[in-house]
């Protein structure tokens, strides 16, 4: 194992535990006690996963993260004393991969940064239809592409994860935790508020009224569904359009 992690945070203690915790096993461990830094050490090293906190001077997590998405898709985990919900979700909508609260188990976040890396490595399986086109929205499996009539869409990793397992399945109801699990990882199969955020997110960049769309629709307490060329599976059994 040669990964690299870069960890971004401006607790001294904490960056040296963490390097020699990730170094014990196996990772190459870059670190940077700011956010200026980090974005420099990203751009430098090349990370192949990034911790970053959030309550930092001068340039905070969250401004970092986005300045780190318009460098790279590289899986960012938000680690931070700061727990609520709304952060949370903020941190998603930023561009996070994940997001894990102080304390927590040195355990628990080596399996983290396993998950984000082995999703980040993962590759569409060959069974996937490559292409989806209907001449407004056009989703190349095989390439990881999306195209929204002639542009280009930018999409986080995790929002093109789930779009291309979605299309894959065009028309079948994809449940909750077959969702979560492909598209994050086993350890996420009870998370379905990552799920909802997301699906809103997807929604915003691909549908003309995310309030009601045309591509990706719910089935309520069941899952969600790609419906291609907006045709809907059929009525009566609980089919719910919104933004749930």
């Amino acid at each position: 194992m040669n990964e690299k992690v870069l960890v971004i945070d401006d607790d001294s203690g904490l960056l040296t535990l963490l390097r020699l915790g990730l170094e014990r096993d196996g990772f190459t461990v870059i670190t940077a006690s700011s956010g200026k830094e980090g974005l420099r050490r990203a751009y430098e090293t090349r990370p192949d996963v990034i911790i970053l906190d959030i309550m930092m001077p001068e340039m905070d997590g969250w401004l970092t993260c986005q300045r780190l998405r318009t460098m790279c898709d590289t899986p960012i985990i938000m680690l931070t004393a700061r727990a609520n919900r709304t952060e949370v979700l903020k941190g998603l909508s930023l561009g996070a991969d994940d997001y894990l609260t102080k304390p927590c188990s040195f355990d628990e976040l080596k399996a983290r940064v396993r998950t984000v890396l082995r999703r980040a490595q993962a590759g569409p399986s060959d069974d996937w239809r490559s292409v989806y086109d209907d001449g407004n929205l056009c989703v190349d499996l095989k390439e990881g592409t999306v195209m929204w009539r002639g542009e280009a869409v930018h999409l986080t990793p995790i929002e093109s994860r789930l779009l291309m397992y979605l299309v894959s399945q065009k028309g079948r109801i994809v449940p909750h935790r077959e969702l979560l699990t492909s598209v994050w990882g086993p350890e996420y199969a009870e998370e379905v508020g990552y799920l909802s955020v997301y699906i809103r997110y997807l929604r915003r960049k691909i549908e003309d009224d995310p309030s009601n769309p045309r591509y990706i629709h719910t089935r309520w307490r069941m899952g969600y569904y790609f419906a291609g060329n907006g045709a809907f599976l059929p009525e009566g059994d609980g089919v719910r359009t919104g933004t749930t």
